[in-house]
Parts: C-alpha cells; sequence; structure tokens
C-alpha cells in the first residue's frame, strides 16, 4: 500500500514539536540544583495541581490505552473491558494511601517507593526486591509504548521492506526519547503531557460521534460485533468472544480487574508522579478529578468494536489487533486528521515511556548503586548514574518489542501486573501500620514471585500450544475457577508473610528500625524540609506537628 503523505507530514510535524518540547523543558520550572536526583528525576518536587493533572494523566492512559485495550476488545469483545472497572476501583483505593505516601515521602526526602521500604523496615534486602521488582516490570509497560509507536508507523507504511528497514522508524523515536530524557528529565514528559493529552481528548470526542455516524449508527455497530463475535475462531474451535462474559470468564473478569486496580500505583511510574507534587492538597485534587480519564477510557474502548463493524482486518490471515484503531482511524478520518489521530497515539507512548524509564533509573541509583555499591555518592553522581541507567532501561524495552510476538503486548503488561503486585503488601500496609516483619515480607515476595512466573511461564497463547508467558490468566487452587494469576500469587504472598511474621515474631527475631514516625505520613511541604535538601544542609528532620 502506498504512504499517506498528508497523514504522515501531519503526524511528523507534531512529533518534531514535542521533540523540541523535550528539549526545551531542561530549562522549564527549573528550581534548585540541577545534578540533584529530586530536580531531574522529580522535577523538584514543585508540580502543582495542572501540571500533575496532565503528568499523571500522560502517565497513566498511555498507548496502552489506544491500541492494547481496544485490540482486546476487537479480538476477544467484552473481556477487554476489564481496564474500566479497573480503574474506577483503583483511585478510591489509592486516595485512602496515596497521600500518605507522598508526606512521608517529602519529609524523609524518598525518591522511590523501595526508598520508603527500607526506611520504613530498616531493611536494604527488601528495598532491593522492591526496586528490581519494579525494575522489571517497568521494562514490558516501557515495551508496550513503543508496539504502540510501532503500529501507527506499520500503518503509515514507514519503512523499507527488509527487517532492518521496517524498525529503522522505531529506533529512531526511541533514540529521540531518550536524548531528551537524559537532557531534561522528568520536566520533559511533564510538558510534553499537555500536548499529548489534548490530543487525546480530541480524537476521542471525534471519533465517538464522526465513526459511528459513517458506520450507521451504534445500534449498527453492536450488531455486527456481536455477529463477529459468535462466529467460530478456526484456531480454537470456539467462538471469537462474547458480548457478555460468560459465567467461566467472570472470575477472570473480576480478578484481574482487582488485581490491576491494586497494581497501578505500586508502579515506579505512578508513584513519581504522585511525588513530584509541591503538596498533600495537590495529591488529594488530582485523585479526586482523575476519575474523567476512566470516563474517557471506557469511550475508547468502543474503538475496537467500531473496528469490527468497519471490517478492519476482516478476512486477513494471522492478523495482528494492534492495528485495529490505527487502521480503523486511516479508513473512517481524512487524511489530515488520520495523522492527529496517529500524533495523538504516538505521543501517548513518548511520554509514559520517559516517565517509565526515569522511574526505573531512580529505582536502581538510590536502591542498588548508593545502598549497595556506592553509599557515598554524591547528588551529581547519583544524577549521573539515573541519566545512563534511563537509557539501559530503555534499550531493554526495545529488546522486548523486536524479541517477543507483537500480537500479546497487552500480556507483557499483565506479566509486569503479576511481578509488581507482589510489593503490595511491603508498601500499602506498611503506609498505616508496621507490623510485617521484614524477612516475612522477603519471603513472601519471594513465593509470590516464583508462582506467578511459573504459572504465567505455563500459559500458552491462543491457537499456539506449546507456546509460554501467551495470558495472565490460570486455574486457582482449591476454587477451580480460572482466575488472574497475579491475585493468586498475591495470596500466597501475604499467607506466607502472616504466618512467618507470626513466627518470627514468636522467636523475638530483630525487626530492624522504623525511621520514619507517625507525623511524617501527615505532613505537608510548608511544615517540613525535604530530608537531604543541600537547602537545609541536613538529613535530620525534627518531628512535626498537623
Amino acid at each position: 500500500m502506498k504512504t499517506d503523505w498528508t497523514a504522515l507530514t501531519v503526524f511528523i510535524l507534531f512529533f518534531a514539536l514535542v521533540t523540541v518540547l523535550g528539549f526545551m523543558a531542561a530549562r522549564w520550572r527549573r528550581g534548585g540544583d540541577a545534578e540533584h536526583l529530586d530536580e531531574w528525576g522529580l522535577g523538584g518536587r514543585s508540580f502543582g495541581t495542572v501540571i500533575s493533572w496532565f503528568l499523571l494523566g500522560g502517565d497513566l492512559y498511555t498507548a496502552y490505552t489506544f491500541i492494547a485495550v481496544p485490540a482486546l476488545i476487537y479480538g476477544v469483545g467484552a473481556q477487554g473491558f476489564y481496564a474500566v472497572p479497573y480503574t474506577i476501583i483503583a483511585w478510591p483505593l489509592v486516595f485512602l494511601f496515596l497521600p500518605r505516601l507522598w508526606s512521608v515521602a517529602r519529609s524523609k526526602g524518598y525518591v522511590t517507593l523501595a526508598d520508603f521500604a527500607r526506611g520504613r523496615y530498616g531493611s536494604k534486602s527488601v528495598a532491593v526486591a522492591v526496586a528490581l521488582t519494579g525494575i522489571l516490570a517497568t521494562m514490558p509497560y516501557i515495551a508496550l509504548q513503543l508496539v504502540g509507536i510501532q503500529a501507527v508507523l506499520d500503518t503509515l507504511h514507514v519503512g523499507g521492506s527488509s527487517s532492518f528497514g521496517k524498525d529503522l522508524p522505531l529506533l529512531i523515536a526511541f533514540a529521540v526519547l531518550a536524548a531528551y530524557t537524559y537532557s531534561s528529565g522528568l520536566r520533559a514528559p511533564a510538558l510534553i503531557a499537555f500536548v499529548k493529552d489534548t490530543l487525546v481528548y480530541v480524537v476521542v470526542i471525534v471519533a465517538i460521534i464522526y465513526i459511528p455516524i459513517r458506520l450507521g449508527g451504534y445500534g449498527h455497530i453492536f450488531h455486527d460485533a456481536a455477529a463477529a463475535m459468535a462466529k467460530t475462531n478456526p484456531a480454537t474451535g470456539k467462538p471469537r468472544g462474547a458480548m457478555i462474559p460468560g459465567a467461566q470468564a467472570q472470575w477472570a473478569y473480576a480478578t484481574l480487574a482487582l488485581g490491576s486496580a491494586m497494581a497501578l500505583f505500586m508502579y515506579p511510574h505512578s508513584a513519581t508522579g504522585v511525588m513530584a507534587a509541591k503538596n498533600r492538597l495537590t495529591v488529594r485534587r488530582n485523585l479526586a478529578i482523575m476519575p474523567a480519564y476512566s470516563l474517557m477510557l471506557g469511550l475508547l474502548s468502543l474503538l475496537g468494536f467500531m473496528a469490527v463493524s468497519a471490517g478492519v482486518g476482516k478476512g486477513v490471515k494471522g492478523y495482528n489487533s494492534q492495528l485495529a484503531v490505527p487502521q480503523l482511524f486511516e479508513q473512517m478520518f481524512p487524511s489530515w486528521f488520520a495523522g492527529v489521530a496517529f500524533a495523538a497515539i504516538g505521543i501517548g507512548a513518548l511520554v509514559p515511556a520517559a516517565i517509565m524509564s526515569i522511574a526505573a533509573a531512580n529505582l536502581f541509583t538510590r536502591n542498588i548503586y548508593k545502598d549497595l555499591i556506592k553509599p557515598d555518592a554524591t547528588p551529581a553522581q547519583e544524577t549521573k548514574v539515573a541519566k545512563l541507567v534511563s537509557l539501559v532501561v530503555k534499550l531493554g524495552a526495545l529488546g522486548f518489542v523486536l524479541g517477543i510476538d507483537k500480537q500479546f503486548s497487552i500480556n507483557l503488561q499483565l506479566l509486569g501486573g503479576i511481578w509488581i503486585l507482589q510489593t503490595f503488601p511491603a508498601i500499602v500496609t506498611g503506609l498505616f501500620v508496621r507490623w510485617f516483619h521484614r524477612w516475612a515480607l522477603l519471603v513472601g515476595w519471594a513465593a509470590g514471585m516464583a508462582y506467578g512466573t511459573y504459572e504465567a511461564y505455563g500459559v500458552a497463547a491462543p491457537g499456539k500450544p506449546g507456546s509460554h508467558f501467551g495470558g495472565s490468566s490460570a486455574n486457582i487452587p482449591a476454587i477451580g475457577q480460572i482466575g488472574y494469576i497475579g491475585v493468586t500469587a498475591l495470596v500466597l504472598n501475604i499467607v506466607v508473610a502472616v504466618v512467618l511474621t507470626l513466627v518470627l515474631k514468636a522467636l523475638k527475631a530483630p525487626e530492624g528500625v522504623d525511621e520514619t514516625t507517625a507525623a511524617d505520613y501527615t505532613a505537608d511541604a510548608d511544615e517540613t524540609p525535604v530530608s537531604g535538601d543541600p537547602e537545609h544542609g541536613s538529613d535530620v528532620i525534627a518531628p512535626v506537628t498537623t
């Protein structure tokens, strides 16, 4: 097929715009020492309500929103809507503990969740476990964003016929992303998020009105989707999907939604967006208004059914469902607006990929490099290492994209969810009580990680017997239902941690020193300085009153 030069030109113009903004961000809202990790990795902890809202939206509603969720709905129907209830569950859940996380991080100068784990439990081992899990889970999540860019480039027919020629545009996009992230840190995605979210809202509003008009209305769309889902899939011998999850799929649907909601803010990039806020009220305000993005997600999900009704990929053997939404836009929109839509997807991948790589770099620098390798590292050395590690993380994610089946890219993120969910007991319970023993948390984490990875390895992709990591649902022991592996692994994790905590407490095993106080969990920006801030010249924080 021929390249649509109008759409490609619009896409390139927007890509060039955000590239310029990415490099300009290095001088945007600069506050303290540019060589301090707080400045590069957390934007100086200075973002207000509006910037934080765009940053969190750009962080959490990504190319995954545009590509993978509608692609899953295109492929199997209603089961793909799990992403909507999971975000609905997530916001009231995290409203309970994220303000406490922000306060203690601000009081003690924590940059990562692993910093908190080390301070709360007095254990470098628990901190390293949280850090390694965060880095491991972030790799496939960044890969999912790069898959989103690649889906757009494939639809635009950019690249040559050779394998290298086809991957070259993705490598160029990767290089640009790496360059401005290295230069500007968290300020780059924060500034670009304004463009990204504006484009997303414009494209969504136009899509949910314009495309149904062209397809004969929503009634016609749902009729076509129902007929398509009822047809037998030759690869499996079963119906392609369902408009309503059957009884056998309800446990999988519910546990996947619950587990994903619990995992959402265990990801390093999510916590980074929260810690960058300037005060506690900013965090609370954003959590109250973030459900606006959940509404958008529900509307975006319908694009999967629209693609079915429009005949996208119909009759193509082995069709890559990740192309369903880009090809729907190409088919339905005028060329110039298709370029705008492609830019929304592409930028929707760049923003979170940048934040994720920064968050993973913060974890390595603070909790592996400084804790284990060079305890006397200066702030400038920390920042230098973080910048270099952010490049390595992106290279690792690129390896995921080029080496793993893109058809099931959503399972990369779900696999990361299985892993990151195992840090939930140490982080969330630790924000309220310090009951678990540090060694018990470590063993419970190891049990959950081992079980979750083993079970996921045994899941074959539909129509591909003998393959591995093809999904994230398996039989739940004792219940006999199919459910999300991450939740089952978390239950095992908690049971092990509870039993071992009781045993270790009975044996009076040393529990480590808790460096936090009760006041740290409710402190605000105007009540306490940031620990280790060079303006205050001390790592010692006096007790505060609230």
